[in-house]
């Protein structure tokens, strides 16, 4: 349900996926496509490890404690959200300081009908941008990472005031699927912080908006996606650029994985935005 950067660095040589989607929530059909996206990885069915869910079950609640977040743990295997609430939950009037509550969801729908509208559509973007991000990186460092940005959130008066999100995906499974992550709420002191990606290790700062796409798809890719966005079908094409309609179908399946899209339609929109089309 979200989008495609390559990214080059120093040490880095990243693909980092960013479907660009407008979202206004609750929107069945976009939640729908992010739960796709999400939930329906091959996790480990040998690995949902108990011991572990505890221990950051305990982290999320220490982060509420101590730092008066309102901290969100959502398992992606069982579909599972456990939120702890600290005081900013309090100064929002969502719920007291030191209330808990499960949810059968990944979605924190209780916290996200505070959040501004065009904040939590960003919100959803810039998630999904930093999930594909991670998944170039080897997943024992995964946990070093986090992302960083502003949201607007209603206070009981009605008026909207800045907050600080984070976001981690604290464990993965041995076959790469990411299982727990966790998002930290907490009033904000810089209202105007951008986005970004910090590693915590050594406080490298990545702008995933200044990433580079036009690398993400091939020449042939490209225009064979023009073509698609002409109304073309994939006869016409394979007659036009003198290939078989097999390749051209073969490069259609491609473009879609890389984008994360379902159909031509939205690979044709997503790539206009990414500047891959004109």
């Amino acid at each position: 349900m979200f989008y495609d950067y390559l990214c080059k660095g120093k040490s880095l040589y990243l693909s980092t996926q960013c479907l660009l989607i407008t979202i206004s929530f609750p929107d069945m059909d976009i939640v729908d496509k992010l739960n796709k996206e999400f939930l329906t990885q091959p996790f480990c069915k040998n690995e949902q490890l108990p011991e572990e869910l505890n221990e950051y079950k305990r982290i999320a609640y220490n982060y509420a404690r101590i730092e008066n977040s309102i901290a969100v743990l959502s398992d992606m295997h069982t579909n599972i959200s456990y939120i702890y609430y600290g005081g900013t939950a309090e100064t929002l009037g969502i719920a007291r300081k030191g209330d808990n509550q499960n949810l059968e969801s990944i979605w924190e729908k209780e916290v996200f009908k505070y959040i501004h509208p065009d904040d939590l559509a960003e919100k959803y973007v810039q998630e999904l941008r930093f999930y594909h991000f991670l998944k170039q990186i080897p997943h024992k460092k995964r946990a070093d990472y986090f992302l960083m940005s502003k949201l607007r959130m209603r206070d009981p008066s009605g008026k909207y005031i800045p907050i600080l999100h984070r976001m981690f995906y604290v464990a993965t499974h041995s076959n790469d699927s990411m299982w727990l992550a966790l998002c930290l709420y907490n009033l904000s002191v810089d209202p105007t912080m951008s986005c970004r990606v910090i590693n915590s290790t050594n406080g490298q700062i990545i702008e995933l908006e200044k990433q580079d796409c036009s690398r993400l798809l091939s020449d042939r890719e490209k225009t064979i996606l023009q073509l698609i966005d002409m109304g073309k079908t994939s006869h016409e094409i394979a007659r036009e650029l003198f290939i078989s309609k097999n390749t051209v179908s073969r490069h259609r399946q491609n473009i879609l994985e890389k984008l994360q899209v379902k159909n031509s339609i939205e690979a044709c929109r997503i790539a206009k935005e990414l500047k891959l089309l004109f």
